[in-house]
């Protein structure tokens, strides 16, 4: 299985996802979306940054479950109550990225929602990755 991140250079200068990516051989993996729930069920403490770390922790977790690990995701959304605080935390947020994730980064979109399911929650990620080959 190979996967390859694509940014034509007639595109802006991706920072923390990439433009395209393709993906040949290996099987879909569809990864459900990931607030900051511990494993306990209880939202874990902290403002976006503490949240952001422990949902992408948990996306990652359900990405080895299904034999991955963070290099085969090709697409991750990203849903936040608040837009305005994500785009000013970018920086503490890319930190926390690579240091989980790496420095390969997949197609992503961020969406700005009024509410996420779990009461309290301020960021919801959810992914696609190709797993085996």
């Amino acid at each position: 299985m190979s996967v390859e991140r694509l940014n034509p250079p007639e595109l802006a200068p991706p920072r923390g996802f990439s433009h395209a990516v393709t993906a040949v051989g290996g099987r879909l993996v569809f990864l459900a979306g990931q607030t900051a729930l511990d494993g306990a069920g209880a939202l874990v403490e902290g403002g976006l940054v503490e949240q952001f770390r422990q949902a992408l922790s948990n996306l990652l977790t359900a990405l080895r479950g299904a034999g991955g690990e963070a290099g085969v995701l090709v697409r991750v959304t990203v849903y936040t109550t608040d837009v305005a605080e994500y785009r000013a935390r970018t920086g503490e947020l890319g930190a926390v990225w690579r240091e989980l994730a790496g420095r390969e980064y997949p197609a992503m979109a961020l969406i700005g929602v009024s509410r996420l399911w779990d009461e309290g929650a301020l960021v919801e990620l959810d992914g696609i990755a190709v797993v085996g080959g």
